[in-house]
């Protein structure tokens, strides 16, 4: 018999008592507390930022000083910190000199929890696609020695994407959080030390942007 898919498990009543939008606030703090990617005083975009846990967490971490800017297809719920900011827009068509804070201010981290409107077939493929638009928007957005993190659901599409994250950043690793669901096959890929000038270029980009669900984020 299949596993029966649990909705309110630990992190969910976690996360409701605790003030945060989503379960996925806890994925964001494993990965903060093994890698240190977040300091206090960074500037931070969260690429696919629905419904806003990621925001949150980020913005808690980040402190008054620093700055979290977020965009997603669908509006965030208001009453985020004043440190944090949000569009509405696409990844796929938004211009990332629209997301930087002000003109050649790059930011420290980028992360993404987003997700592309599962269907059961090909999903991996589609969450492949996001992330490579991700490492396409690098560029115009990350820091020399910045870091990255990034959710993608493992398949035939995985290997690839983790070596190229590994010619683009000093390390780069895949790592499943105690908050992902049992069933599920996402897998967070964190890198850092961005190194954009010795950094080999991808070996394919996404050239049309999978079907979107109510918003990017999970």
């Amino acid at each position: 018999m299949a596993q029966r898919r649990v909705l309110h498990d630990e992190f969910f009543k976690k996360a409701k008592a605790e003030g945060y939008l989503a379960r996925s606030a806890y994925k964001l703090k494993e990965i903060q507390e093994r890698h240190r990617i977040l300091r206090s005083g960074m500037r931070v975009v969260d690429l696919g930022c629905a419904p806003g846990s990621w925001l949150q967490v980020a913005s808690e971490i980040v402190g008054p000083k620093g700055l979290v800017i977020g965009i997603d297809l669908q509006d965030v719920r208001p009453g985020l910190a004043a440190n944090v900011r949000t569009i509405a827009g696409d990844i796929f068509t938004t211009d990332a000199a629209a997301l930087l804070p002000e003109p050649d201010a790059k930011f420290n981290a980028v992360i993404s929890d987003m997700a592309p409107s599962t269907s059961g077939h090909g999903d991996d493929a589609l969450s492949v696609r996001l992330c490579r638009r991700v490492l396409e928007l690098l560029p115009s957005l990350l820091a020399p020695g910045g870091a990255c993190v990034m959710k993608v659901l493992e398949g035939g599409g995985y290997p690839d994407l983790l070596r190229d994250c590994q010619r683009l950043f000093a390390k780069a690793k895949g790592l499943k959080p105690k908050a992902s669901r049992d069933l599920s096959r996402e897998i967070f890929i964190v890198a850092e030390g961005y190194r954009p000038v010795t950094a080999a270029k991808p070996t394919s980009v996404a050239k049309a942007a999978p079907k979107p669900g109510p918003g990017w984020g999970s």
